[in-house]
């Protein structure tokens, strides 16, 4: 297990921090019992926020062709369909990933492909796991054309705590699978946008795991 590199610099200077903080408690202050607490606290908040950042190596260990990949860690909390009016203009159908502090917060692309389009828009900071936070939070999209021609729609969205969404595709790289797409701090929401025709493979509040849970079928051939 590594740290990702969106949290390295976080991680270092928090460390820095509490690490003098606790050092001048324990040479100036009398009271022992207060001191041991501090540490203990800061050592606990410092474990969490390092388990926030863990980056685990994953490779996804099949043949990714015909098949979408969880993005993300985390738990279903969305599969209808939808009107998708912002970018693609069309019914699609929705899945979405609830991602609680305690998952891992790295964002993979779902399928293999090339990078169409991505934009990123500002907005509120609601709680992830509500349907308005879909169209109306700080928000990303990705557009992934498949070698076979379909395009799948990644949004990457902001939570009540989330307060900065990290997107490295861009347009025209060749994207896969095993590549991270991005990093969301602190609590968020990954939605895909899938041709109405995709075979679904996961049910509401099912847990899944990103780069590892296959999260629907799609046709190789769009013509078929």
């Amino acid at each position: 297990m590594t740290v990702h590199k969106e949290g390295t610099g976080l991680l270092l200077s928090l460390f820095t921090v509490l690490f003098v903080a606790n050092m001048t408690l324990y040479y100036t202050v009398g009271c022992k019992a207060l001191v041991y607490t501090v540490l203990a606290v800061s050592s606990v908040f410092f474990l969490l926020l390092l388990n926030f950042f863990r980056s685990p190596f994953r490779r996804f260990p099949f043949d990714p062709e015909g098949m979408v990949v969880a993005p993300a860690d985390g738990t279903i909390v969305a599969i209808e369909e939808v009107k998708e009016n912002e970018i693609l203009h069309e019914n699609r159908l929705q899945v979405s990933i609830f991602m609680s502090v305690f998952n891992v917060h790295a964002n993979w692309f779902p399928v293999n492909g090339t990078v169409k389009y991505v934009s990123h828009h500002n907005g509120r900071f609601m709680a992830a796991y509500l349907p308005k936070s879909s169209t109306e939070n700080e928000r990303s999209a990705v557009v992934i054309t498949t070698r076979s021609g379909i395009d799948i729609l990644v949004r990457q969205i902001a939570g009540a705590m989330a307060r900065r969404i990290v997107t490295y595709a861009q347009v025209g790289d060749d994207c896969c699978v095993d590549e991270h797409l991005g990093f969301i701090k602190f609590g968020s929401r990954v939605d895909l946008y899938l041709p109405l025709d995709a075979e679904i493979l996961v049910e509401m509040d099912q847990k899944v795991t990103g780069n590892q849970t296959v999260i629907a079928r799609i046709p190789t051939n769009p013509c078929e």
